[in-house]
């Protein structure tokens, strides 16, 4: 449980903005007690993150799954197919599109992500002497699963993937309690599993747990879809039987098709794509791979098709998209 997790992967840029939108009245924020936990939470993660990011502007931290964001300047579009999570914003502002929505927010409230869909998102407030913090909790089916069936029967919300409201006092608290373990390897290695339970159980209760909740079902649409979702992150540089999907998924090769587009907007096969090509834009920022590695390593046999659909993708092809996206991480360096 207790190991480094992976944060998520950048992507692509042509999802449209459209106006701020809420799930629930941006007056709550005011409540009571807020504020303050907002700011203890943004001083202990502060303090944490600062000694660690790295040059992508993330913090790691012994828990599965679980990071924080920092930026010191308004970023350039990012994109990425999100696995399901929590971000707790604690300063500073940020815009999330998926598809002809668009979601602004800051600090105080939170971004919930309920399945693995692409989106676009940019960090709109921040700066060296303000910079932008959020702390990310990648959702575990299986704390979930076991929840759920504690819990009992509850409303299960409609399948929209992606939400933002204000952080719930019980979700700030508990978030807080565990921050604060960090560094702290020995109480977290008794503590932390329960904490990390806590948290999963607050936001289960609170307003969009019938959302989350979908996660826990067993039989659940949006669960039948990511274990065929998990199964091509594994193999996606292999080549896609969509047969054996639909058999993990449980569902016929029609139900299946109709499904993962509705959950993930993508066909399975564009998911495929994306995530091989996040892949290869990863290694050639990261790991100064050349372009003909990055192809080949991520299952394109050919070198002019993979130009060819990152260049469709991203709007260049990847030598200069890659030469620009470092000179732009360059400029943002304090």
């Amino acid at each position: 449980m207790f190991i480094r997790g992976k944060p998520y992967i950048w992507l692509r840029e042509d999802m449209k903005e459209v106006a701020r939108s809420y799930e629930g009245p941006h007056a709550e924020a005011d409540i009571p007690g807020h504020g303050e936990l907002t700011e203890a939470l943004l001083r202990v993660a502060r303090q944490y993150a600062d000694a660690r990011f790295n040059g992508a502007g993330v913090a790691s931290t012994p828990i599965n799954g679980m990071f924080i964001l920092r930026e010191t300047a308004p970023s350039p579009l990012q994109y990425a197919i999100t696995k399901p999570l929590v971000a707790l914003v604690l300063q500073g502002g940020k815009r999330v599109s998926m598809g002809s929505r668009s979601f602004t927010f800051g600090a105080g409230e939170s971004l919930l992500i309920t399945m693995d869909v692409p989106t676009v998102s940019q960090v709109t407030a921040a700066s060296a002497a303000a910079p932008y913090y959020s702390l990310v909790m990648e959702l575990d089916a299986a704390v979930i699963t076991e929840l759920v069936g504690e819990m009992g029967e509850s409303p299960i919300l409609p399948d929209i993937p992606v939400r933002v409201s204000r952080t719930e006092e019980e979700v700030a608290e508990a978030a807080l309690r565990l921050l604060k373990l960090l560094d702290r390897p020995q109480s977290l290695a008794v503590l932390g599993r329960q904490l990390v339970r806590e948290l999963h159980y607050w936001l289960l209760s609170g307003r969009h747990g019938g959302a989350i909740r979908v996660l826990g079902v067993s039989d659940s649409h949006s669960r039948r879809i990511a274990r065929a979702v998990e199964m091509i992150r594994a193999g996606y540089a292999q080549s896609l039987r969509i047969e054996t999907l639909a058999e993990v998924a449980g569902m016929s090769l029609s139900v299946f098709h109709t499904h993962f587009r509705n959950i993930t907007t993508l066909t399975p096969l564009q998911f495929q794509k994306q995530l091989r090509l996040l892949e290869a834009r990863r290694r050639m920022l990261a790991e100064g791979a050349a372009i003909g590695v990055a192809a080949h390593g991520v299952g394109y046999e050919s070198v002019t098709q993979f130009t060819r659909e990152y260049a469709r993708m991203f709007g260049q092809p990847p030598a200069r998209n890659i030469r620009e996206m470092r000179t732009l991480a360059q400029s943002a360096t304090p």
